[in-house]
């Protein structure tokens, strides 16, 4: 027999997407992990996927069941779409007979009996099947059977001396289901994961990881959001905008449309975030399908998330508009997807972003900041999400563009949903303001970090032949307001 493993770097991939990056590079070989959670949580689904991928690299494993029937198991690995093959079920339950009263114990306490003959037949499976990934389902009842919490640590203790003597790299399950919940086995094991499962006021309910504790190795703190989907868990592990940085030179991105450079300073630069703000039907989100039409025509790759208007609706708009995305799509360079408020998590959608941006994309929108604000009004800190996620695209020199509608339609009483200088680096606003009877539309750069830009106001149109930017509205005072004066000839001024 081999000596038990004493590096920290030598690790197994634990066949959950996500879960080794947040682990720090996986599981260490030859120890002892915990993995509790409440039921309903996910243990069982990922404890078949730790050994289906102990299988695929052809080690031997072994799953023992206290409490589901191999049946029970079999099934949920067929709603994955496991076969299970290679795997080893070792079930250790009492069967039809205990019910029997001849057979219930009446001098010695079942612990006394039952706990040995437990313990006896979970090592006679050890010995039998010698495998390297084991799983232990469930702790809760081995706490049960050893009554006092000092012969359930040492019941432990052994346990886990003794697989690790035989080179298992092991998982305990814990569903918190026993009469006490104690931290005696956190305490013992080499890593503690805990899943969470909270409940919201509308839609699904969100499922979280966090790692408690991990020897000796660098883990990825905090809560992650998780699914549980056909195939198994899917961890996404919370962006930490704090990494490295990629170095590059920032290049001014036009927009197409030479007077809009010109209010901006040349173009947007990359790396940057730009918040599109103002009252519904401003144009925002045709300003943004302008910047990507641009970007696409460049032969650059572009990614839209759309949170309030449908993908068609957005196409059509943008095609009468003379920007034919559906042509970028057809050519790759561009990805539109439509996001389900109902079901989003910040975890998942900051991952669906960064697949999006390993795929080539060097330009995302968001539309709108209020629909991911609204998609998940019970999370705390979303706005604090929203602003790792564009600092970390920032980082990888991606142009982010967010859609925020201001509340209100005229005058200084608007506001928006979150503070825009905390969010991002550019700001174009755009107002509406009245003048000779007609609401028009004007848009102005409030903020720009990467260069100078015009401080002007200039008349913004939406017509047939696309988005036009117009001169410089210096005739009148008081456009913000959205009843300006105008000091000018209006005759001059009157179409």
């Amino acid at each position: 027999m081999k000596e038990q493993n004493s590096a920290t770097n030598d690790f197994l991939s634990s066949g959950i997407p996500g879960l080794d990056e947040v682990l720090g590079g996986g599981l260490t070989s030859d120890r002892l992990y915990l993995v509790e959670g409440e039921p309903g949580t996910g243990k069982t689904t990922l404890a078949l996927q730790f050994l289906n991928e102990g299988v695929r690299h052809g080690e031997p494993t072994l799953y023992i069941t206290l409490a589901e029937t191999t049946v029970e198991l079999r099934s949920v690995a067929e709603s994955h779409g496991w076969d299970m093959e290679g795997i080893h079920i070792e079930e250790i339950i009492p069967d039809e007979k205990a019910l029997d009263p001849d057979q219930q114990y009446t001098i010695f306490h079942p612990s006394e009996i039952e706990l040995g003959n437990t313990t006896q037949r979970i090592l006679a499976a050890v010995d039998h099947h010698r495998p390297r990934r084991v799983v232990l389902d469930s702790l809760s009842e081995l706490q049960l059977l050893a009554e006092s919490p000092l012969r359930y640590r040492r019941q432990v203790l052994a346990l886990k001396q003794y697989l690790s003597s035989r080179n298992c790299t092991t998982i305990f399950l814990d569903d918190r289901t026993a009469l006490s919940t104690d931290l005696q086995v956190r305490s013992v094991a080499h890593a503690v994961i805990t899943l969470e499962l909270a409940y919201q006021a509308y839609g699904g309910e969100r499922r979280r990881l966090r790692v408690v504790k991990y020897r000796g190795v660098a883990f990825r703190g905090g809560a992650h959001d998780y699914n549980i989907l056909r195939g198994g868990l899917y961890v996404y592990p919370r962006l930490v905008a704090a990494g490295p940085r990629d170095s590059f030179d920032r290049r001014q991105l036009s927009s197409g449309l030479p007077l809009l450079d010109t209010l901006i300073g040349g173009g947007l630069e990359e790396g940057m975030s730009t918040l599109i703000s103002g009252p519904s039907g401003t144009g925002k989100s045709s300003l943004a399908a302008q910047f990507v039409h641009a970007a696409s025509e460049r032969g650059e790759r572009c990614a839209m998330f759309l949170f309030e208007e449908s993908r068609s609706n957005m196409l059509h708009r943008s095609r009468n508009l003379g920007m034919d995305l559906q042509a970028a799509i057809d050519a790759d360079r561009l990805t539109v997807q439509q996001i389900d408020p109902a079901e989003l998590s910040p975890g998942e959608f900051s991952s669906t972003v960064l697949r999006a941006v390993n795929d080539g994309a060097r330009m995302v929108v968001i539309d709108s900041l209020n629909g991911y604000l609204n998609a998940v009004p019970d999370e705390r800190f979303l706005v604090t999400h929203l602003h790792e996620l564009l600092t970390y695209l920032g980082q990888r020199g991606v142009v982010s563009i967010i859609v925020g509608v201001q509340q209100g339609m005229l005058g200084s009483s608007m506001s928006n949903a979150v503070d825009a200088s905390y969010l991002a680096d550019n700001v174009i606003l755009l107002r509406y303001f009245e003048a000779n009877g007609e609401v028009r539309q004007a848009i102005s750069v409030f903020k720009k970090r990467g260069s100078s830009h015009e401080r002007t106001l200039r008349r913004f149109e939406i017509t047939s032949g696309g988005l036009r930017v117009g001169e410089v509205l210096k005739d009148f005072h008081g456009v913000l307001t959205g009843v300006p004066t105008y000091h000018g000839d209006s005759a001059a001024y009157g179409k």
